[in-house]
């Protein structure tokens, strides 16, 4: 493309998921629904990503391995990306416990439980993320 030529692109969602069978449902899901994806394995890689790039919103697994959590991942949200405190959906299959109720009731974040129905994770995403947005970017 020649300098100054203006291309439109999509921004995607992070999704941050340990478990490879689920991270390959939670992107299949979203990837159906029109939204572009981008993985990390745990909330360490999710970090490196948010400082590096733009997101629509963030799916992020409340447990994951590695020190970085789905609180740890929204607290450092809030701290230098506040833009998308209000775009972050957990995904959980242990909501009873009591770490991960603190953070829901701390965050005020919307929290899908495993094993969960796409439409239903898919609405959460909808409502919460947003559908996909264009922005220009000039080269």
């Amino acid at each position: 493309m020649k300098s100054g030529a203006t291309q439109t692109s999509l921004l995607p969602v992070l999704l941050i998921e340990d478990e490879p069978a689920v991270m390959a449902y939670v992107r299949a899901a979203l990837e159906r629904s029109g939204y572009q994806v981008v993985c990390a394995e745990n909330g360490v890689d999710g970090l490196r990503q948010l400082e590096s790039r733009e997101f629509l919103g963030v799916v992020s697994d409340m447990r994951t391995p590695g020190g970085v959590d789905g609180a740890d991942v929204h607290a450092w949200v809030l701290q230098h990306r506040p833009d998308l405190a209000a775009h972050i959906v957990f995904i959980t299959g242990d909501i009873a416990n009591e770490d991960t109720v603190d953070t829901l009731r701390r965050t005020g974040a919307p929290c899908v439980e495993k094993p969960f129905r796409v439409q239903q994770f898919i609405s959460v995403v909808e409502q919460t993320i947003g559908r996909q947005s264009r922005v220009q970017v000039n080269e």
